[in-house]
């Protein structure tokens, strides 16, 4: 049958293999869960439809023994009754049924062979489904905790250029210190004119403390040249 050939492959693919190769595990499973929910729907269908060619071989195997059996009946009660030509009659009849009877027992062997097949196949792809379905959601486990280690060192990281920043705040700060001092001290240089300087020196010598400062020398040097003879 079509549906066989067409799904062999299901029978003999493994899904995790599928699964180990997958570059995205996320994506790989929501798409190998829809193929296989897709595939599921047509295998549920069409084994359906062998199921009932099953039971439809079975039930005409059933009714052609059972006629193969009341023909047996009416044969011995021919013979018992005498009649031969009724007993012939009924031979000829059984061994029709008999030829078709292994005719039919040959259609019901390859309907239930095709339907524990298509069982099989469907059974496997729920198996499947639900392996996939459990994979999928520790695969999403995993996914958020790499998310979540990738944004920790993405912060990390952040962190780190926080402190260059601030270690080349440091830096600018400092200088702006250094030059604030150059620049104090450049203005407190600037603030003395030479004309000023000059004026000071004069305030120094015209102060009454200088004045009698150098009356008392000059009196204690007269002093000392008067002890001398001088």
């Amino acid at each position: 049958m079509g549906i066989l050939t067409r799904f062999k492959d299901i029978m003999s693919s493994n899904i995790n293999a599928l699964l180990d190769k997958a570059e995205d595990p996320e994506k790989m499973i929501g798409q190998c869960l829809r193929n296989l929910n897709s595939d599921l729907g047509r295998v549920k269908s069409e084994t359906a439809a062998v199921m009932a060619d099953e039971q439809r071989a079975k039930r005409k195997l059933d009714e052609c023994t059972e006629e193969i059996e009341k023909i047996q009946r009416y044969t011995i009660k021919a013979v018992s009754a005498g009649n031969d030509s009724d007993a012939r009659l009924f031979i000829e009849k059984k061994q029709a049924l008999v030829a078709k009877q292994a005719e039919l027992s040959q259609m019901y062997a390859a309907a239930h062979a095709n339907s524990a097949n298509m069982r099989a196949m469907n059974d496997k792809l729920v198996k499947d489904i639900a392996e996939l379905e459990e994979r999928r959601n520790a695969v999403k486990v995993k996914i958020n905790m790499a998310r979540a280690q990738e944004h920790i060192n993405n912060m990390v990281s952040s962190t780190d250029g926080a402190n260059s920043s601030i270690s080349a705040f440091e830096r600018m700060e400092e200088k702006a210190d250094q030059m604030l001092d150059r620049a104090n001290a450049m203005a407190e240089l600037n603030s003395l004119s030479p004309d000023d300087e000059i004026e000071s020196l004069k305030a120094k010598y015209d102060s009454s403390t200088c004045t009698d400062s150098g009356s008392a020398v000059e009196e204690e040097l007269a002093a000392l040249k008067a002890s001398l003879g001088k």
